[in-house]
């Protein structure tokens, strides 16, 4: 296996592979078909694969071709991301946060104006995105992820609780505040399936009734949205209802609270951690964290 000892062929390759058309890479890159067609054979040689597959009119990858052709434009638009970045000089003037939809619509993009009142100079990038990105990415700086989680972790952030709630439009005009006794008489609105809603049912001893779990979600902020909306009495992460508890709009139900193994982490791309930025966030969301912490029920 040889070494590659050159990188002056990726460029027209990437282009080539994207455009499928030496032609058309030739007019992006200002040079001939033939001289791209020529970079692109040079650099076959020197892997000792084909990347494409040369048709009289065409051409296509090969399946060598195609994963080379992944790596290289990610690596190549992480490098103009940087060097774009680097000519802007924004490197520590923006912060890149990746996290879930859920946690980001109910519990971080209502609490960025707090965070730019006290750092006004920093520009924040939300990427919203239950797929998990890949923390080493030069698009990333920090990253809070949602899952289990275990104590002693030093990227734990908040370990979750999961709370019953529902909207004060639930009742009606006059009618008491539900308790565990009364959990039969609304729909029970569960995420995926409703094994969490048994489980706080068997802690507080209450599995004995007929409970309606007929109203399933698959977004934990949909769930908690679903039952600000009074469609029911939720069972939720109390960080994906906190704000809506802050703001009326839901109301927690006094019981004990079942086992749950999830809570969040955050996690530094480890080329960023001695920046200002990403310390600033990390103090932030920390204290953010533990003043929620001490709302518990």
């Amino acid at each position: 296996m040889k070494p590659l000892r050159s990188l002056s062929g990726l460029l027209d390759f990437e282009a080539a592979a994207r455009w499928g058309s030496f032609k058309l890479a030739a007019q992006e890159l200002h040079k001939t078909p033939a001289a791209v067609s020529l970079q692109v054979k040079q650099l076959e040689e020197a892997l000792c694969f084909a990347l494409f597959v040369r048709h009289p009119r065409h051409i296509a990858l090969t399946a060598k071709g195609q994963e080379l052709a992944i790596a290289v434009g990610r690596m190549l638009g992480e490098l103009r991301a940087k060097v774009a970045a680097l000519q802007r000089g924004d490197e520590e003037a923006v912060l890149r946060i990746s996290t879930t939809h859920s946690f980001a619509i109910k519990w971080l993009v209502p609490r960025m104006p707090r965070f730019t009142k006290l750092h006004p100079e920093l520009e924040l990038r939300l990427d919203s995105n239950d797929a998990q990105v890949d923390i080493e990415d030069d698009a990333v700086d920090v990253a809070i992820r949602y899952g289990p989680v275990r104590d002693g972790d030093p990227a734990l952030l908040f370990r979750e609780r999961l709370v019953p709630v529902y909207s004060p439009d639930l009742l009606a005009p006059g009618e008491p505040e539900p308790g565990l006794a009364d959990l039969g008489r609304f729909p029970l609105l569960c995420e995926r399936t409703p094994e969490a809603w048994l489980q706080l049912l068997q802690e507080n001893r209450a599995l004995k009734g007929k409970y309606d779990f007929s109203r399933v979600f698959t977004h934990w902020g949909v769930l908690a949205q679903a039952a600000v909306a009074g469609q029911g009495i939720a069972l939720v992460p109390y960080g994906i209802a906190f704000q809506d508890i802050l703001a009326g709009s839901l109301r927690v139900l006094p019981c004990r609270s079942a086992p749950f193994g999830n809570g969040y982490r955050l996690l530094v791309n480890p080329h960023k951690e001695g920046m200002t930025k990403v310390q600033h966030f990390r103090d932030w969301i920390r204290a953010e964290m533990e003043a929620m912490r001490r709302t518990l029920p």
